[in-house]
């Protein structure tokens, strides 16, 4: 979206307005504007058939609840048997995959570009940006307020607890994930083994 021009009269802001609705791309930021809070089932089905329109790829049985808001969504691609949830934000200008049966509670964020900041001579503002694809696998679930920064890979069958900031590390598969910085509080896999054997005794 371009910066705004205060100088600009009533009427050319509205024929900005139409050459912005002209472009795909400008064109899926009005319709989730539009779009992005109507309730109910109508809510639903509209916001399923934009982001089926508007984004790389994306597989069956998406639900995209109320507040979803996605940039970039010509490099996002969402697997089967999604949910995205209540507010979420996402930001997939570096690239964003995201697997089958994956849930987004509320209030999650998954950003792919970072601000550069290496050169202490020029303002942040002015550095431009560092683009780094995030993957999140299989039957994963993302509880309220998780923060996903760029670059992270997410295994399969993870779960990551309420509030978290998911910084890049190797996670095992069927981890679960807490903190800020998050960290490996244990292992859905070894919970089942631990069940299983205590059955047995």
């Amino acid at each position: 979206m371009p910066e705004i021009d205060p100088t600009k009269t009533f009427l050319q802001a509205l024929k900005e307005a139409y050459w912005e609705w002209s472009r795909p791309l400008d064109r899926f930021e009005y319709m989730q504007y539009f779009i992005g809070n109507l309730p109910g089932y109508l809510g639903l089905y509209w916001r399923q058939k934009l982001f089926e329109r508007s984004l790389n790829k994306v597989g069956k049985n998406l639900t995209v609840y109320q507040g979803v808001r996605v940039r970039n969504g010509y490099k996002m691609t969402v697997g089967d048997d999604v949910y995205l949830g209540l507010d979420n934000s996402f930001q997939a200008g570096g690239g964003l995959t995201i697997g089958d049966r994956v849930a987004f509670g509320p209030g999650c964020k998954v950003w792919t570009i970072n601000h550069k900041f290496d050169d202490l001579d020029t303002p942040i503002m002015e550095q431009g940006y560092d683009f780094k694809p995030v993957s999140i696998g299989n039957d994963v679930w993302l509880a309220a307020n998780v923060f996903i920064m760029p670059g992270v890979e997410i295994p399969d069958g993870c779960i990551i607890a309420a509030g978290s900031v998911i910084g890049v590390k190797k996670y095992p598969p069927y981890s679960i994930i807490s903190g800020n910085p998050a960290r490996v509080i244990g292992n859905r896999l070894k919970n089942k083994e631990k069940e299983e054997s205590e059955d047995k005794s």
